[in-house]
């Protein structure tokens, strides 16, 4: 498993589609690493490297309760990533809307 450079970038972190699985059980709220591991094929420890590179850039925080470690997540980060995707909206809306006046200049007439 590839680990992101030093400092942390939140883009190679999600780049990841067990990590983004991760993020997705953790929006049902805190869980242990056994729990967060079930759906996954794969070992405990290879759950608990993902589980570090997502704490390493702050998306999720981890707590200990007696022999247990809790793993919660912390959307604050992503906004990062949603600002960086909000710059191309209105390309795509642009795109959208000329492919809908397209389609509606060539549309097939029914006889």
């Amino acid at each position: 498993m590839s680990r992101p450079a030093a400092g942390g970038d939140i883009f190679q972190a999600i780049a990841d589609p067990t990590r983004r699985a991760l993020l997705d059980r953790l929006r049902d709220g805190e869980q242990p690493v056994k729990q967060l591991a079930e759906p996954f094929a794969m070992s405990l420890p290879a759950i608990s490297q993902h589980l570090q590179v997502l704490c390493e850039v702050g998306l999720v925080t981890q707590r200990r309760e007696g022999r247990q470690r809790l793993y919660q997540l912390n959307p604050a980060p992503l906004k990062q990533v949603s600002e960086w995707v909000s710059h191309y909206e209105q390309f795509w809306q642009e795109k959208l809307a000329a492919l809908g006046a397209y389609l509606e200049n060539n549309r097939c007439s029914e006889d």
